[in-house]
């Protein structure tokens, strides 16, 4: 946690990634004590630093509404990519590993069910999802089929005429020729369009914020919100989402207020 742990930034390093190191030597050390090769684990007398949550920055009403109707005038891999990031609430590397296998056109459901992912040694490749309830299916409205079906069009007519020039991977998301999309493109992407238009730029996991916030405030139950972002237990959804979940629940003392307080009012005129 002290300057300079970061051998890449000079920084320290952040409380997350500190749990996971932990973690990891603690699971060896576990396996040592049980093999035999060490007396006990030493890491179970570590004290984590305190960890304060960072309030997560999400996008208003007022500001998605803005988003979305300047991004109609935005190449149509774009659109389809936020438009389908908005509803979906998938992570990024859920978005890029997206093939047209995965689209059910007929039922209007999309699955979740690899990654796409990079680093500077492998460069671009294919991997399982974060965890086994990550694979996941979710229905769309019509409004985002359609957009895909017309996406779907001008991918394959751009095949056709690059001919032997095109990679035919299958995947939604991908660079003019054909094989998948660099994990930075969107995210770069966004950051100039929001520059341009004058919009705040909070990320691409941001938008999984905002799915997660709107169906919190729909009133949609814990155990559904958690499935829908393929967390693995629930706990999870609600340690991240605990302010949002607060603020919901503090909003149906509110309803039953102000239902009986509408119903007394009813009451005191028909009196009258």
């Amino acid at each position: 946690s002290k300057g300079g742990a970061n051998e890449r930034t000079g920084k320290p390093l952040a409380p997350k990634t500190i749990r996971h190191n932990l973690s990891l030597i603690s699971d060896v050390f576990s396996y040592a004590v049980k093999v035999g090769v060490a007396a006990d684990n030493p890491c179970s007398k570590v004290t984590l630093p305190k960890d304060t949550p960072k309030e997560k920055k999400i996008y208003t009403r007022e500001e998605v509404e803005r988003f979305l109707t300047l991004l109609n005038s935005e190449p149509l891999k774009y659109r389809v990519f936020f438009n389908l990031l908005i509803y979906s609430g998938f992570r990024r590397g859920e978005m890029l590993g997206l093939e047209w296998k995965d689209v059910d056109f007929d039922n209007e459901i999309i699955s979740v069910r690899r990654t796409s992912n990079y680093t500077a040694k492998k460069g671009i490749y294919t991997d399982t999802t974060k965890t086994r309830k990550s694979q996941r299916t979710l229905k769309f409205p019509k409004e985002i089929m359609d957009m895909l079906r017309e996406y779907k069009d001008e991918q394959d007519a751009e095949a056709l005429r690059l001919g032997d020039k095109w990679h035919e991977t299958d995947r939604l998301f991908v660079k003019w020729d054909g094989r998948p999309m660099q994990n930075g493109t969107p995210y770069f992407w966004l950051g100039e369009f929001c520059e341009k238009h004058g919009l705040p730029f909070y990320g691409i996991h941001s938008y999984r914020h905002l799915f997660a916030s709107l169906l919190v405030n729909q009133g949609v139950d814990i155990v559904t919100v958690s499935g829908a972002l393929g967390h693995s237990v629930v706990s999870t959804t609600s340690n991240v989402y605990c302010h949002m979940l607060q603020e919901a629940r503090a909003k149906v003392s509110e309803a039953v207020s102000n239902a009986l307080d509408f119903n007394k009012k009813k009451d005191e005129k028909n009196s009258a």
